[in-house]
């Protein structure tokens, strides 16, 4: 619903200029719209209805560079149903707040009435500036509830969780508490990449059920979100807000980066959150580092990284110097027989389907699995030996994800 005073600058400008207003946020959201004089289009119809209109919209209206601008200008855009119109950017101290929206088909607005909505834009800013101090006091309040529920100290977590109910951020009884960890990766992470990182959270919270209550903590290139609900979310559900969340991230700013959503289980009380959150950020991390598991990674579907990514960085890289695999580098020049090797484990070791993978006559797959028995020392016939093997390549490829900055191989 718009503030009162937002309103009351709407209705007034409107009033004297005889045309219909709108304020919208950053992200074309509508804020605050007066009643029509018969100069509306589809487009307005639309966000006054929705309080929003059609992403490819939004889209084409931020591409023009509107966030850029200090002062009013004429704004035309080539699509159907937009009629022409005047944009004054809203805003207070340096920040973009908003934009207030004049139809003007026939640009027969002058200066003097364009300067009366610049100066009803620098008041709507004044008033938004209040909204978000008093909205950034509570955020950072909650922020600082929520860190403390995830802590390491027993006590300060319990506190958290009675912190909460006092401030009355949960749904009545819920029984079921999830958490969501959004990340970034690539070296995009600039504040424009932070800024449609939170834009596409709440675009994508957007589509859990009316009664959860989603609670963010965001920190630039990071994001996690706990979901209180009065009964387990569906599998599809959390699927959707994870597809919306890295779709909308694209669409803001065609990002070079991935972001990827890691899934926690569901726990039955605030004290357990704790082991959702870090299930959570072990599965983002997994989806970074391994690509093949998805852009939306969940805890329990993770295979052997669920163990391994639990291990410290330095000990995973001491543990991905595996002797039998360096003996096979030595002697591989050419990277053919580790392929193979790779390959043939991932298979479960079915010669058939690996000769097929890898385009080879069989006899030439057994020659080769033969010469990597001999440069490894290893039996690929004897559980041990394998395993030994499949493990060293999980964890080499995550030792050149964590060296480089880069995704591993084939998950």
């Amino acid at each position: 619903m718009a503030d009162d005073h937002l309103q009351s600058l709407v209705d007034e400008l409107a009033t004297r200029l005889t045309r219909s207003v709108a304020i919208d946020d950053p992200a074309i959201r509508l804020l605050a719209a007066s009643r029509h004089f018969g100069d509306e289009d589809a487009v307005r119809v639309q966000s006054v209805l929705n309080r929003s209109v059609a992403p490819e919209i939004v889209e084409a209206i931020l591409e023009v560079g509107i966030a850029a601008w200090t002062r009013p200008g004429r704004f035309v855009l080539d699509l159907p149903d937009y009629q022409p119109r005047v944009c004054a950017p809203v805003r207070c101290n340096g920040l973009l707040l908003g934009y207030l929206w004049l139809i003007d088909r026939d640009g027969s607005l002058d200066a003097a009435e364009i300067g009366l909505a610049e100066d009803a834009a620098t008041r709507a800013g004044a008033v938004l500036y209040r909204q978000l101090v008093l909205h950034e006091r509570a955020k950072a309040r909650h922020e600082a509830i929520l860190r403390e529920l995830v802590s390491s100290d027993p006590a300060t977590r319990a506190q958290a969780a009675e912190d909460l109910r006092a401030e009355q951020l949960l749904p009545e009884h819920p029984v079921c508490f999830q958490v969501l960890d959004v990340r970034c990766g690539g070296e995009d992470t600039n504040d424009a990449a932070a800024v449609a990182l939170e834009a596409a959270i709440e675009q994508g919270l957007r589509a859990s059920a009316p009664d959860d209550v989603p609670l963010v903590v965001a920190n630039r290139s990071r994001a996690w979100v706990l979901l209180a609900t009065r009964k387990p979310p569906p599998r599809a559900l959390l699927d959707t807000v994870g597809d919306r969340i890295t779709a909308r991230f694209h669409a803001l700013g065609r990002h070079r980066g991935r972001v990827v959503v890691g899934v926690g289980a569901p726990v039955d009380s605030l004290g357990l959150v704790v082991e959702s959150y870090r299930q959570a950020g072990l599965a983002a991390r997994a989806a970074l580092l391994v690509p093949a598991l998805g852009d939306v990674s969940r805890w329990g579907e993770l295979g052997p990284y669920e163990v391994l990514l639990k291990l410290p960085v330095d000990d995973l890289l001491l543990a991905a110097r595996v002797p039998a695999l360096a003996a096979l580098d030595a002697q591989d020049s050419h990277g053919v027989l580790l392929a193979t090797l790779e390959t043939f484990l991932e298979l479960a070791g079915d010669v058939r389907r690996t000769a097929e993978r890898l385009h080879v006559h069989r006899a030439t797959l057994y020659h080769r699995l033969k010469r990597i028995e001999l440069h490894t020392g290893c039996r690929l016939d004897r559980g041990d030996d394998r395993l030994t093997l499949h493990l060293g390549l999980k964890l080499r490829a995550l030792a050149v994800a964590y060296q480089t900055g880069v995704s591993a191989g084939p998950g």
